[in-house]
């Protein structure tokens, strides 16, 4: 347990001073941020036609609200988060891949909900969506990173971490059962 702590905290400590670096800001997480943008305006414009998206500006045609996405709202430190601790917990490499992509996904998919649903929530109350900003989606979409490592370390194949069994005396014993 101490080597996987010490091992998270290098990496995600690197991956955190990696991503600040502008020449990393500038040829993946701008692009990245633009590129959400246009997927949750192309989202919206499915159902509503008042939506226009530039840049990572995602704004009403009809008003003057908009919200601009920024580093740090398009889930890319989450994934840092996930990325560090599943590289840091033993486990076979295609399951690392696996619960990578997948961690992905579900960061991605929540983060799109964030942003769509904090577009329209700001339409309608500027207070409220100050708070669901800040608060609720920031540690919803930190907790969705927390649950996918969680499960995907509930389902390491070959052993995982230990759990309780029953031995024939009916005391409980440690194995990988």
């Amino acid at each position: 347990m101490l080597r996987f702590l010490i091992l998270f905290m290098v990496i995600l400590t690197t991956l955190f001073t990696v991503e600040m670096l502008a020449p990393v800001q500038q040829a993946v997480v701008l692009p990245w941020t633009g590129l959400l943008a246009d997927l949750s305006g192309w989202l919206m414009q499915l159902f509503d036609n008042e939506v226009a998206v530039n840049g990572k500006i995602i704004r009403s045609t009809t008003s003057s609200f908009g919200v601009s996405i920024e580093p740090g709202c398009n889930g890319v430190e989450a994934m840092i988060v996930l990325l560090a601790a599943i590289i840091a917990f033993p486990a076979p490499l295609l399951y690392k891949l696996k619960g990578l992509l997948a961690g992905f996904v579900a960061i991605q998919a929540l983060n799109l909900a964030r942003i769509i649903s904090l577009f329209y929530l700001g339409l309608w109350n500027a207070t409220l969506f100050e708070w669901a900003h800040l608060y609720i989606w920031q540690a919803l979409i930190m907790l969705d990173a927390l649950i996918v490592f969680l499960v995907w370390v509930r389902f390491i194949p070959g052993g995982g971490p230990a759990r309780p069994t029953p031995d024939n005396s009916g005391e409980a014993s440690v194995g990988a059962g």
